[in-house]
Parts: C-alpha cells; sequence; structure tokens
C-alpha cells in the first residue's frame, strides 16, 4: 500500500460496534486508531470503571479513499465521513494531537466541541509543541484538542504556566 495516497479518515461505525470495528480494520492490515478513555459507570450494586470511545460511533482509518469498498463490508461500518460528494481526510496533526494527549498519562475525556477560544502551544511537560484551545473551568485551564471534521474535542487538564498564546498571524498560517 502507497502511504502517499493513504490518509486519515473517520468511520462512521454502529452504536457499541467501535471495538469490533478496530479488530476488523487490523485483521485486514489496515491503520486504525480508536482512542478510548476511562470512564466510572454506576450500576445497582457497584461502580466499575471502563474504557469506552472518546469519539463515539467512530474509529479513524488510514486508506486510500479509492479503495473504500473492503472497508465498507465491515460488520458494523456504516460509512466514510464525507461532505459533499467525497469523503473529507482527517489532517495527520489532528490525529497526532489526539494520540499525545491519550499517551501523555495526563486524565483526559471527551469535551463538548469549541469553535472559538483561544489558540495556545504547550512549551513543556509530556505534550509540548501540542496546539489547541484553552478554556478557563475552575481556576484550572483544560487544553483542548480537536477534530474539526467530526465537530468534537478532547480536553485535559493543564497547568497554566505550561501553555503559551499563539500569535493571531500564526494561527492564521496554521489554519
Amino acid at each position: 500500500m502507497n502511504d502517499e495516497v493513504q490518509k486519515w479518515y473517520a468511520l462512521q461505525v454502529r452504536s457499541r460496534f467501535e471495538k469490533v470495528v478496530s479488530m476488523h480494520l487490523q485483521g485486514k492490515g489496515y491503520r486504525d486508531y480508536l482512542p478510548l478513555y476511562k470512564s466510572r459507570r454506576r450500576w445497582s450494586d457497584r461502580v466499575k470503571e471502563i474504557e469506552v470511545p472518546l469519539f463515539p460511533g467512530y474509529v479513524f482509518c488510514k486508506f486510500d479513499v479509492r479503495d473504500k469498498l473492503p472497508i465498507l463490508v465491515i460488520p458494523g461500518v456504516m460509512t466514510v465521513v464525507s461532505f459533499g460528494s467525497g469523503a473529507i481526510s482527517i489532517p495527520d496533526h489532528e490525529i497526532d494531537g489526539v494520540q499525545n494527549i491519550v499517551n501523555s498519562g495526563l486524565m483526559y475525556g471527551p469535551f463538548p466541541f469549541m469553535s472559538s477560544g483561544t489558540p495556545v502551544r504547550v512549551k513543556h511537560g509530556p505534550l509540548r509543541g501540542l496546539e489547541g484551545h484553552v478554556v478557563e473551568v475552575k481556576n484550572t485551564y483544560q487544553l483542548i484538542i480537536s477534530i474539526t471534521m467530526l465537530s468534537r474535542s478532547v480536553s485535559v487538564a493543564i497547568d497554566r504556566d505550561s501553555v503559551t498564546p499563539l500569535t493571531a498571524q500564526y494561527a492564521a498560517a496554521v489554519s
């Protein structure tokens, strides 16, 4: 498979089929990404911590969009997320940002999508170099990394001294 024509795409999957789809993709040799986070769930007799998808209903996969039929026939896959007539790829830096948060060892979880906010770059710590938006929540900062195409975001608690605002010129150049 030629890596130059392969890009990341979001697959919309049936509810609670994310892990099944991920296993099938791996079995067919595709590079997939299913970010999970730990969530505490309460039942009548106990509380249990389980791993659930960070983006429910979606699995990310890197493939050549011209050859999507083998992916669409996987049980649970509904469609490749698209706008208009074609599938829209997800930039590598957005997938890398989510992977950095998941692998950082910090507490993280889903967060409502933000379309506005101050763009920042993390200056030090395990997330150094990562860019996102910051919101203040109860005297602490939350760094928000967004997957723009899905209108979904991930938040991670971060020390307010760890981030520096991006200049307007730099933010416009990156967009």
